[in-house]
């Protein structure tokens, strides 16, 4: 099995040359994320699954590597969860994710770090009003503003 470190390796440089909306290295988003689930009591699946969240949604690695890397299952199939297909509505994105264990704590994570405000300050006031409209909408898919949130 990778380790943690290997999985942050591979995906910084699966990533490597990538900018975030802001103009940011990728894998600072990456850290962000893998440290909110660490915070937030996620296991090492989920830690790995951070790292990897957008490797397969950004074509950064193909679903083929992830089938066949030294991987757990569950690592696995949180990343293929969180992986956006081409036109999915957010209702089926979001159901997927909340059938998959460990899933819903690593969007936690990402919904988080995507939606700092002073990530959203960069950006131009359209688009950051629309990211923190849509944002705000998957937490609430994921039943993450309610009292059982967390």
């Amino acid at each position: 099995m990778l380790s943690l470190t290997e999985v942050e390796s591979l995906a910084r440089a699966a990533h490597a040359g990538q900018t975030d909306k802001a103009g940011e290295p990728y894998a600072g988003h990456l850290h962000a994320v893998a440290e909110g689930v660490r915070r937030r009591g996620g296991d090492a699946d989920q830690i790995a699954a951070a790292w990897l969240h957008d490797a397969v949604e950004d074509d950064a690695l193909t679903e083929r590597w992830l089938r066949e890397a030294a991987l757990s299952r569950r690592t696995k199939d949180i990343v293929l969860a969180l992986t956006k297909r081409p036109g999915e509505a957010p209702e089926a994105y979001a159901a997927r994710i909340l059938a998959t264990p460990g899933a819903r704590l690593v969007k936690e994570a990402d919904l988080a770090h995507n939606a700092d405000p002073a990530r959203l300050a960069v950006l131009d006031p359209a688009t950051g009003a629309r990211l923190t409209a849509k944002y705000a909408r998957m937490r609430a898919l994921l039943g993450l503003d309610g009292p059982d949130a967390g």
